[in-house]
């Protein structure tokens, strides 16, 4: 793709000047800053300083000469302006279709050296012992059968469209946009599910039109406008579907690929019985048998495009606006919509999740991210507050929920996706007791949701498509903000021409984006084609620009934009023994020598001598180091917290970004210190190691002074931790309705019977997961409780398997 840059037709200047237009690096960087950050008012602004009259002045002398700079860099796939008309039915406005070739943005995205090592060609097989996984769509059913019926050699290049309306002025204007977003699924789906890193591309905006015509037949007129725009749009790629057409891949090879997406004999038939533009007649026969109306859908002669394969079940609104609108409302009509707000305020906070301050109730406009935080919590929360039937229902509808976002499936998860949705609507007759299920006449007795039926197909879509995850709308509603809100902001604002001055913004912005890396490798000699290299053991980058800098051009890694790596504590860390978890604390910590009593003062420890001094017997005993450690007046380092950071769980070789775990001593905002609860494995009293769930008190590390001739062993030269144990008392089999582990708070006494929390240290190492303790509220939350004091006022536990969708799968299936 960047070689189309050196065909350009100024190609012959920057073999001079790689830069030109401008000047030189330092002008391009200048004109490129100022187009990206500032208006056209303030670029004026900026080019008549009297600063410049003392100093050079850049080589574009206005804005609009600037502008034209920049438009003069080369653009791979032109926009187009298309008059639509129906012939007999008028609008209010002229319908302008802004488009352009979907089939030349497809070759654009095929080709581009950026992508070179997170593409697929063919279809495969993936087996983890005897189980196959279901990936993306090349590991899925449908890659293999559209495959046999394509010719020896061929390749698929499955297309993903995505599309949405949105309004982009506030409060006053009304004004909208609905563009039609482009993909391929030979992208790797890590890489398409982050919309910053140009795997999606705008291929049109649809017009909205309003028709001179009863209202009745509004909706279907603009239905049928839609889908031929979309004819007009990908009439090259079905083109390409049938009859194959010859595309470059990264590594300039030629491929001859078919771009798949049967007709449905019931439009035809109904078309064939009712002339289509008698819209009083057409609309009735077609609601008749479900139809929407639209007599000519554009994916009528796709080859392999059928709506019942390619309309994939889509998480962000069959899942979770399925859950805000219906498990949700049924919870706040039984336990009570204030007792539901107290039990999500009271929660002890966790840095990198959300807190709910205020409940739920009172959240008025919810994206994604706020229906997975109540999700997360939800089935802990409510248990105790209604019958263990209507919790059990809940549970397995967010269970379904999260094996559903399962970035890999097998045969086992897709069977545990079945018996949890059978598990629903075996106990969905608690709802219909409880009178939660409500309507505007009432309660209601039945269980007609179309979301909910849509959940049963999610076992045959991903076998035939791949993982759901892939299909996720999160990325298209993140593209509305980068495609729509944003380029709009930054224009005139008028509605007559607001979009096509988000077109010339975006294009702008794409040009600049391919020629600033043009520009960068070919200033150090380094080839366009980005060359295929094996996978690294750990990945933290998925960034495919950054990952490609990083390797060819390392200390230039500043100069791309995008998303930045998850920083890999693995490389620098303590890790533990087994090199699975990688743990990291400040250089500085916050108190660099603290006396053993400062310690017993400041985090209220009065046992953290004899902990000590017991893991010090235990610890040289059974390693053979001794040392002379003064327990009194030794000095230590002390932090008030730490990150621990692990490989994904569903595989093996992806970082996951560290999860911080707090140790903050008691204050006036925290009277019992805000400390954060982990899983630690340890040797038992059976001499086996055993899991057990802990809350960190102190994060410490002996020092030594300066002179001393003392020299630490091994177990006492990296981080300790000071904790509270916790008990297991009941097993997820003896809580089917939560399905969760119980512990509660372990004590012991000492010599004069007093009771004390059951305390010890252990190793930093030994930890192996941050893990989140919901308190056992029952019928009522307690008046005196805060998040501040949830941890502390209770003393028995949920152990929550759905802090997080990489602690659903441990405790799901590793955790004993």
């Amino acid at each position: 793709m960047l070689d189309r840059l050196e065909d350009d037709q100024y190609s012959y200047r920057r073999k001079i000047n790689r830069h030109y237009p401008f000047q030189d690096e330092g002008e391009w960087e200048l004109g490129k800053f100022l187009v990206e950050n500032l208006t056209q008012t303030q670029m004026i602004k900026f080019l008549k300083l009297k600063w410049f009259d003392t100093r050079e002045r850049p080589s574009f002398t206005t804005k609009d000469q600037l502008l034209d700079w920049m438009d003069s860099l080369p653009c791979f796939t032109e926009w187009k302006v298309s008059k639509i008309e129906f012939s007999g039915y008028k609008t209010v406005y002229p319908v302008e279709l802004i488009w352009r070739d979907a089939l030349e943005v497809v070759k654009q995205l095929f080709s581009d050296p950026i992508f070179a090592n997170h593409m697929t060609y063919a279809p495969h097989i993936v087996k983890v012992g005897n189980q196959r996984e279901y990936g993306d769509y090349m590991s899925a059913d449908m890659a293999w059968k559209i495959q046999d019926y394509l010719p020896v050699g061929a390749t698929q290049v499955p297309i993903i469209l995505g599309s949405d309306k949105t309004h982009v002025t506030r409060i006053t204007g009304g004004l909208e946009m609905h563009p039609v977003f482009i993909t391929i699924g030979n992208i790797d789906s890590e890489v398409r599910s982050k919309a910053t890193l140009r795997a999606w591309r705008c291929i049109a905006y649809m017009p909205i039109a309003k028709f001179r015509v009863h209202p009745d037949y509004q909706s279907i007129l603009q239905a049928r406008l839609w889908h031929k725009c979309m004819d007009l749009v990908l009439a090259n790629l079905k083109a390409a579907a049938l009859d194959g057409c010859f595309m470059p891949d990264p590594n300039r090879h030629i491929r001859f690929v078919f771009t798949p997406l049967h007709t449905l004999q019931l439009i035809v038939d109904t078309s064939r019985e009712v002339d289509p533009w008698d819209l009083d007649k057409f609309q009735k026969a077609a609601k008749a048998v479900d139809l929407s109306g639209v007599h000519m859908p554009y994916w009528r002669d796709w080859l392999y495009a059928c709506p019942s394969v390619f309309l994939a079940g889509e998480i962000l609104h069959t899942c979770f606006k399925f859950f805000a609108d219906h498990p949700l409302k049924w919870i706040k009509e039984v336990v009570g919509a204030h007792e539901v707000d107290k039990r999500f305020i009271v929660q002890h906070k966790r840095v990198g999740m959300r807190h709910f301050a205020k409940g739920v109730s009172h959240v008025k406009q919810m994206t994604g991210r706020e229906y997975r935080e109540i999700q997360r919590t939800i089935v802990a929360s409510i248990a105790g507050a209604t019958s263990p039937q209507f919790v059990r229902s809940i549970r397995a509808i967010v269970d379904f929920i999260y094996l559903a976002q399962n970035p890999v499936h097998s045969p086992a998860t897709l069977q545990s996706m079945e018996q949890a949705l059978s598990e629903f609507h075996s106990f969905k007759g608690a709802i219909i007791e409880a009178e939660a299920r409500k309507g505007k006449k009432g309660v209601k007795e039945d269980f007609f949701i179309p979301k909910l039926e849509l959940l049963q197909s999610f076992k045959g879509t991903v076998q035939r498509l791949g993982t759901l995850m892939q299909f996720s709308a999160d990325t298209t509603e993140r593209l509305l903000i980068t495609h729509c809100k944003n380029p709009f902001s930054r224009t005139a604002r008028q509605s007559k021409d607001f979009t096509e001055q988000c077109v010339r913004l975006l294009n702008r912005q794409e040009s600049m984006e391919i020629f600033d890396l043009y520009a960068l490798l070919t200033s150090h000699g380094v080839s366009l084609v980005n060359a295929m290299h094996a996978e690294e053991e750990e990945v933290a980058v998925s960034n495919p620009a950054l990952s490609w800098v990083s390797r060819v051009l390392p200390d230039e890694v500043k100069l791309v934009r995008g998303p930045r790596p998850v920083c890999n504590h693995f490389l620098k860390g303590i890790l533990s023994g087994d090199a699975q978890t990688a743990f990291q604390v400040n250089v500085t910590p916050d108190h660099r020598s603290l006396l053993p009593a400062d310690i017993c003062t400041i985090y209220k420890l009065s046992n953290f001598n004899c902990a000590l001094a017991d893991f010090i017997a235990r610890s040289s005993s059974s390693g053979g180091e001794h040392v002379q450690w003064d327990l009194n007046y030794g000095r230590y380092q002390v932090w008030n917290k730490f990150r621990l950071q692990l490989h994904s769980a569903f595989q093996q070789r992806v970082i996951m970004p560290s999860r911080v775990v707090q140790a903050y001593p008691p204050s006036d905002t925290f009277p019992f210190g805000n400390c954060d609860t982990v899983l630690i494995d340890a040797m038992g009293i059976n001499g086996k190691m055993t899991s057990y769930v802990a809350q960190v008190r102190l994060v410490f590390q002996p020092v030594v002074r300066r002179n001393s001739i003392l020299k630490l062993p091994s177990y006492l030269s990296d981080p300790l931790l000071y904790v509270d144990f916790f008990r297991f008392t009941s097993s997820p089999d003896h809580n089917p309705e939560v399905a969760m582990w119980i512990v509660e708070r372990a004590y012991t006494q000492d010599q004069y019977g007093n009771c004390h929390r059951e305390g010890a240290v252990v190793r930093l190492t030994d930890v192996t997961l941050a893990v989140e303790l919901i308190p056992c509220f029952g019928e009522r939350v307690a008046s005196d409780v805060s998040s501040a004091t949830c941890l502390e006022h209770y003393d028995r536990f949920f152990l929550n398997n759905f802090a997080d969708k990489e602690s659903y799968h441990t405790f799901s299936t590793e955790f004993v």
